[in-house]
């Protein structure tokens, strides 16, 4: 992020930290990658949902993933639009950023699909750790772009992750744990997991520090 070369704003308020911030981040990222990964994520859920006969995908919920991972997708984009819809001049859709949000669910439905959760040990943790690295960068280069000093992006971010952390962990236990076959073993896992969220969110809160700074300079 901070190779990259912002050209000089032209038109009022385009001059600004956060426009160029909103351009920087845009930059690389054409609209159909955001568009993909949703489309992915959709398709492999309904498989898991309506092709009967995978075990694999017996007992996780698939259901209710079907219909709440598309909404968690949306729900950046959506309420970004409805931050700036009045804002004028109007920034560039921050497409990047949408990617990061969504990707951390394709990588999830994904590992289901290739049974990676049951084939590799390890897989489980380091999504938790990668997934909230790529979340919370995503969340925030859209949220810090005012926030300075860049300490203050850091706790923040790292925050926001701790506490979607917690959240996931909730939704995960009222769908399918406690009815499931892993009750013995949740509540280790439970801790090893919003720990490795959290540290995959302060990860993300360093990087987007350094890139809000660099934008700044």
């Amino acid at each position: 992020m901070s190779n990259y070369h912002i050209q000089p704003g032209r038109g009022r308020g385009y001059s600004s930290p956060r426009w160029q911030h909103a351009r920087v981040t845009n930059r690389r990222c054409p609209a159909w990658v955001p568009v993909l990964v949703l489309l992915l994520t959709v398709v492999q859920l309904a498989v898991a949902e309506w092709v009967p006969g995978i075990d694999r995908f017996a007992d996780k919920a698939f259901g209710a993933r079907l219909i709440a991972y598309p909404l968690l997708m949306l729900l950046t984009p959506v309420l970004w639009w409805l931050a700036i819809r009045r804002t004028t001049p109007r920034p560039a859709p921050l497409y990047g950023a949408f990617t990061l949000v969504m990707v951390p669910f394709l990588v999830d439905v994904t590992g289901n699909s290739l049974d990676l959760y049951d084939a590799i040990g390890w897989w489980d943790d380091l999504n938790h750790f990668a997934n909230w690295a790529l979340l919370l960068t995503g969340i925030g280069l859209i949220v810090c772009r005012d926030v300075r000093p860049p300490w203050a992006v850091v706790v923040l971010v790292a925050g926001l992750g701790a506490v979607l952390a917690i959240g996931w962990e909730v939704g995960e236990w009222f769908t399918f744990i406690r009815h499931g076959t892993e009750i013995d073993t949740a509540y280790e896992d439970t801790l090893g997991d919003e720990t490795l969220g959290t540290l995959g969110a302060l990860v993300a809160g360093l990087v987007v520090a350094r890139a809000t700074r660099a934008v700044s300079r």
